[in-house]
């Protein structure tokens, strides 16, 4: 098979930036384009972030998805992907959000937040423990630019791993205060019970999530600097989020995290 032209990586990822910046989500890149492959959708997912930057953004971490079996297995797939957090993405707690998104979700997270470099191949679960310094509650916004989400693996890891947005909490946890593997979390929207889930959820432990993320991207000339986010994945199903409501989650050990999504007028 033939690999995808630059010209069209560039097109389709242009055509992705267009359902941000007009708010219409798109047709599933597959379906237009069904020869391309994963590769394929990591160089355009590569293209979108190299605009992201040269637009005055900046890399601020990773998100990692797909990092549950049920996940794993609805898209057909035998390993996690992973996207980008660029600094624009960042929301503060307790403050409206009323960021553009189309369809967005909402997954609750334990961020990992890096002290020194962490670079693979290589990497084992001892090397990630000690390069994480703390550990905050998150909520990850996830929302997709293919219509009704309708979409296959190629199509999310093209869009970003389907990133959207990221609230962080403020309440530093060192990693060696709390076993993530055992870590209860609860989803309240606008104070309904959502879902409950443990951080055993994610591929074992979110902390293999991270030891994943770190020998995937290092390959590629891709390093998790000091300062770098990481999501490793949500602990619970994603749950639509609407503007006006409230989303609070409760994290065993680590406290909770609050997301406001204000209307688009204020």
């Amino acid at each position: 098979m033939n690999a995808i032209d630059a010209a069209t990586i560039g097109d389709l990822a242009k055509r992705l930036r267009q359902a941000y910046e007009t708010g219409t989500p798109i047709d599933p890149l597959v379906d237009e384009r069904p020869e391309l492959t994963i590769t394929d959708a990591y160089r355009i997912q590569q293209e979108q972030v190299r605009g992201w930057v040269e637009a005055g953004e900046a890399v601020k971490g990773h998100k990692v998805g797909l990092s549950s079996p049920a996940m794993q297995q609805q898209m057909g797939v035998a390993q996690p992907d992973f996207g980008h957090l660029t600094s624009g993405m960042f929301h503060l707690e307790h403050r409206p959000i009323t960021a553009p998104f189309l369809q967005p979700r909402i997954e609750p997270e334990v961020a990992f937040v890096l002290g020194r470099e962490l670079t693979g191949p290589g990497v084992t679960v001892a090397d990630a423990a000690r390069a994480v310094e703390f550990v905050l509650p998150a909520l990850e916004i996830v929302d997709s630019r293919i219509r009704d989400w309708k979409i296959s693996i190629v199509d999310t890891v093209a869009d970003n791993a389907s990133s959207g947005g990221v609230v962080l909490g403020t309440k530093p946890t060192p990693l060696s205060a709390v076993d993530l593997r055992l870590m209860g979390c609860s989803l309240y929207r606008s104070g309904e019970l959502l879902g409950t889930g443990t951080g055993s959820a994610v591929l074992g432990s979110p902390l293999n999530a991270l030891v994943w993320l770190a020998n995937t991207i290092g390959p590629l000339g891709i390093a998790i600097e000091p300062g770098h986010v990481v999501l490793p994945g949500t602990m619970t199903q994603a749950f639509f989020v609407h503007p006006g409501e409230t989303v609070v989650a409760h994290m065993d050990g680590l406290g909770d995290v609050t997301a406001v999504f204000g209307q688009e007028s204020e």
